[in-house]
């Protein structure tokens, strides 16, 4: 099969290289100027992998398109309304999309899939593939277990046994709704696992877990989801990942943050997702403190230890309220 890859940062760069070595014919695309290309083009590898000869590299997105199957994309959620308005001059009609990447749209509080079917229509056939992974693990030969879903099954059984491998097992997913809002929220509880290292209250992490996948759960079975969801491969599942790992992003960025070592170009997904989510919990009346308080943290509302204090140590309820 061909393979477009979409983005070419750590996430994007690493499903080509996968596809690649899966069997597939594998383009990676990134726009003109774009350092990570450059990177790629003159030394055909990064920090984490090294190409092969045979996987392209290209700044023509209308080529990328014409020539694929199936079309990857991993870039910043925030991005996605733009590449697709890019994405609809081209010949894109009879394509497989499937979206990598975890995020809420913040101007508009719509689901990344909402987002692409509101520029490219209700036709093409589309995937979201979330759950846990870290390039690094994954380019040790380390296997890890992840989830697609769909508005059409076809397409998500069809996904799954096109990109399955002993090093990625792909589950079914059923729960569309569900699967993109706890992938996305992860994110915002990985920046609070962050900020527990940064304050000394690492022990709280189970708590965490458990009190965040509930309000998640909420959220989910508010906007029409099924609640048990937040407790599969794409939120839960993924906290190994997300919370403890020396690999994740947003957990680095809830810890550097608090101490003060952010770097000016250092940015995370779960930082837009928090504005994202609290804007959708008023929206559908859901108590969502963890999500909420991580947002006025980084917004500079609250300070880190009050917040975690007050979250973690001075609420007295009933567990499964």
């Amino acid at each position: 099969m061909k393979v477009s890859v979409l983005g070419c940062g750590r996430w994007g760069t690493f499903l080509g290289w996968y596809s690649d070595k899966i069997g597939h014919n594998v383009t990676i695309w990134g726009r003109s100027g774009s350092k990570n290309l450059e990177e790629l083009e003159h030394t055909r590898k990064n920090k984490y992998l090294y190409l092969s000869e045979t996987t392209k590299l290209t700044n023509d997105l209308d080529a990328t398109i014409d020539n694929s199957d199936y079309i990857i994309i991993s870039i910043s959620s925030q991005h996605l309304r733009n590449l697709c308005e890019d994405i609809k001059k081209s010949n894109y009609e009879n394509k497989t999309f499937i979206l990598c990447m975890k995020g809420i749209e913040v101007s508009t509080g719509k689901r990344l899939t909402e987002v692409f079917r509101e520029i490219l229509g209700s036709k093409v056939k589309l995937a979201v593939w979330v759950g846990p992974g870290h390039v690094q693990s994954f380019v040790k030969r380390i296997p890890n277990c992840m989830v697609i879903d769909s508005d059409n099954k076809d397409v998500t059984e069809d996904v799954v046994k096109t990109f399955s491998s002993d090093l990625i097992r792909l589950y079914i997913g059923e729960d569309l709704i569900g699967d993109e809002l706890g992938a996305a929220a992860k994110n915002v509880i990985g920046i609070a696992a962050g900020m527990l290292d940064a304050v000394g209250y690492s022990s709280l992490k189970g708590a965490l877990m458990a009190r965040g996948a509930r309000e998640v759960s909420r959220l989910i079975k508010a906007m029409g989801g099924d609640e048990i969801t937040a407790y599969g491969l794409c939120h839960l599942g993924d906290y190994e990942a997300t919370l403890f790992s020396e690999f994740s992003n947003n957990r680095r960025y809830g810890e550097n943050f608090v101490r003060g070592t952010l770097n000016d170009d250092y940015l995370a997904e779960g930082v837009s997702t928090a504005k994202a989510i609290v804007k959708l919990s008023d929206d559908y009346n859901v108590e969502m403190p963890i999500i909420r308080g991580v947002d006025a943290v980084l917004n500079g509302e609250l300070s880190p230890h009050k917040m975690l204090k007050d979250m973690f140590l001075r609420s007295v309820k009933k567990e499964f309220y």
